[in-house]
């Protein structure tokens, strides 16, 4: 079973190394023909790895074996054929991870005192889950949604199902009484007994909820739970499309992605928004060097940074020098160069209880791809 990646997780993988500590990211495919190359990529990336600790001088002899063997143990764990869409592993003295990620990774390999966690960070804030309730007048699923993945829940009473044949319909016939599906009490007792599977476990799992179905059966569904799970029920997102009840889950995603892409639309823009208001409120940092002076000190309330944006930098005192900017014949300067300070601003950022936004590339291009809102 894949590691459960959690806010604990994060903050045991941000904790200090001794040197080296590797991380290898792999590019990485689900299907053919794209994952064809993945054995070659991931390959290739630990000879770099490897070829990166022999030619370090800070690197002992033992650490160098050490290091290496945990390398190999990991690629022996690596599952290609079932891969996502990003593999990440971590290799220091005495340990290695493997982790698959649902969202994609630049190829990289970082020696450092730390892991890369930025794409683990970017990968656990995207992945929140969500509930999908399918309803119909004869069959009510929920689905545990993931990124672009639904998977059925098949507990607690669900799916519910009923039959349609009504055994009195000769009498209603006679009397001329056919009333609309969504309107007779059988239906409207199913619906109430899918409110009441549902109540329980949305209140023990809360997450964005989306409610796919023809509108008179969401209508009801909503009435019938009669207050059972207001928070859940009266926040969720009505769907009105009609026979995904009985799924399959990329239906059914094919209607929800939609709501979940203008959602995020509307949360980076509402991102830009609070960093507009906070540089007029004079609480506000843009670039690279505010701030790392910010994030130092603990002043950064939340931090939005572009998916790839990616920097060396040498800390020249009063201000960060970009590691490219130096002359090549300066090797000992681009030596002590930090790798990503980018990957570093994050980590503090979150260890400091800062809210962490990736939003797309060149949103932040005014302010210079990572910019934050100051606690004062």
């Amino acid at each position: 079973m894949d590691p459960v990646l959690n806010a604990s997780v994060l903050a045991e993988l941000r904790r200090p190394r001794r040197y080296p500590a590797v991380s290898v990211l792999v590019p990485t495919h689900r299907r053919e023909p794209d994952n064809a190359q993945d054995p070659v990529r991931l390959r290739n990336l630990v000879a770099e790895a490897k070829e990166r600790l022999q030619s370090d001088p800070e690197v002992s002899r033992a650490d160098r074996i050490d290091v290496t063997e945990q390398l190999d143990r990991a690629v022996a764990e690596v599952d290609l054929v079932h891969a996502k869409d990003g593999l990440v592993i971590f290799a220091a003295p005495g340990e290695h991870q493997v982790w698959k990620l649902g969202r994609p990774v630049p190829a990289r390999v970082v020696l450092a005192e730390t892991f890369v966690t930025r794409n683990l960070v970017s990968a656990h804030i995207a992945e929140q889950p969500y509930w999908v309730l399918a309803v119909a007048a004869d069959h009510v699923s929920l689905w545990n949604g993931v990124l672009d993945r639904l998977t059925e829940h098949r507990a607690d009473g669900f799916p519910l199902t009923r039959s349609l044949e009504d055994p009195d319909s000769e009498r209603k016939e006679r009397i001329g009484d056919l009333p609309s599906t969504f309107r007779d009490e059988q239906t409207r007792q199913f619906l109430r007994q899918a409110a009441e599977a549902a109540s329980p476990v949305l209140e023990a799992n809360r997450r964005p909820l989306f409610l796919v179905g023809e509108a008179a059966a969401l209508s009801l569904l909503v009435e019938a739970a009669n207050g059972s799970v207001p928070t859940a029920f009266g926040k969720a997102v009505h769907i009105t499309q009609g026979g995904l009840a009985k799924g399959p889950g990329q239906a059914l995603y094919k209607a929800v992605g939609p709501v979940l892409e203008r959602r995020q639309r509307q949360h980076v823009s509402e991102l830009l928004s609070a960093l507009d208001q906070a540089r007029s409120r004079r609480e506000f940092a843009a670039g690279l060097d505010e701030v790392w002076t910010n994030v130092t000190q603990g002043r950064i309330a939340s931090l939005s940074v572009e998916e790839n944006f990616r920097s060396a930098v040498l800390d020249g005192g009063e201000h960060l020098v970009p590691a490219d900017s130096l002359a090549e014949s300066d090797a000992p300067a681009r030596h002590e160069a930090r790798e990503d300070i980018v990957d570093e601003i994050i980590e503090r950022a979150l260890d400091t209880g800062a809210e962490v936004s990736f939003v797309p590339d060149d949103s932040l291009t005014r302010m210079e791809h990572i910019a934050a809102v100051l606690r004062y």
